[in-house]
């Protein structure tokens, strides 16, 4: 039987490039006491690892997919991502019942560690299952409430995404009310985003109506985020705004 995933991470092992390398690990913050502390990078650039996803996403399965999670390299797990990405696809265009990657998907997200592998992958998976079946957006907030938990807080905003681009504006209004006084940047920078794209995409009152209740107190990084595509005044009149 083939060892797809062990191709897979010799494969690109060998396509690792060490100047790369280090230019990812400094972009991707794993000195100490950073929020990718002591993830390890083989340099290598993400059109080369979605290369790698095409030519193998008809041969991985689970199990592959596992495995390559399990890896000590970002890039091995970023792929692993992606392939999980293209079996839930799979599975939608089948008519398959997604619930079981979907289990599998949040019992992994500790393995996706840092913003890449949170961003390219959770809307595509959980933010597409809640569009399918709403009932399913508490698993959204239970990740929203996780506190301590930095990428599971993440998963639970940027899967919102998905939703937001459907109109559904109000599963990414209430996680970004709950992360008000979040103490990290990174969710500071993922809410105001989400914000942000809900006034690009139709919700431009709802986005207004969320900086009149909350501006005064958002995060400075979620606010500048959220009010990016605004007039330049009323960006002055929100960054200055006192709630009163």
């Amino acid at each position: 039987m083939e060892d797809i995933a062990g191709n897979i991470e010799r494969q690109m092992t060998q396509l690792g490039d060490e100047a790369q390398a280090r230019h990812l690990m400094r972009f991707f913050k794993t000195g100490k006491g950073e929020y990718g502390e002591g993830d390890r990078f083989l340099g290598i650039r993400v059109p080369v690892s979605r290369t790698i996803v095409r030519q193998w996403r008809d041969k991985a399965d689970m199990a592959v997919v596992q495995t390559l999670l399990g890896s000590c390299w970002h890039e091995v797990r970023f792929v692993g991502f992606l392939l999980l990405v293209e079996i839930y696809k799979k599975m939608v265009k089948a008519g398959d019942d997604t619930a079981s990657l979907i289990r599998f998907y949040l019992s992994v997200i500790d393995r996706g560690n840092n913003w890449d592998l949170v961003d390219l992958v959770a809307p595509k998976i959980l933010g597409d299952r809640v569009l399918r079946f709403p009932d399913d957006r508490n698993i959204l907030y239970d990740l929203a409430e996780r506190h301590g938990q930095l990428w599971h807080q993440r998963v639970a905003v940027v899967s919102t995404w998905t939703l937001i681009r459907e109109h559904r504006y109000d599963e990414a209004l209430n996680i970004c009310t709950l992360y008000l006084d979040h103490p990290h940047d990174l969710i500071h920078k993922a809410s105001g985003w989400m914000l942000r794209e809900i006034g690009k995409r139709g919700g431009m009152r709802h986005l207004m109506d969320f900086l009149d209740a909350h501006a005064h107190r958002m995060p400075r990084t979620m606010l500048r985020y959220a009010i990016e595509k605004l007039s330049a005044e009323q960006r002055q009149y929100y960054l200055h705004y006192s709630g009163t």
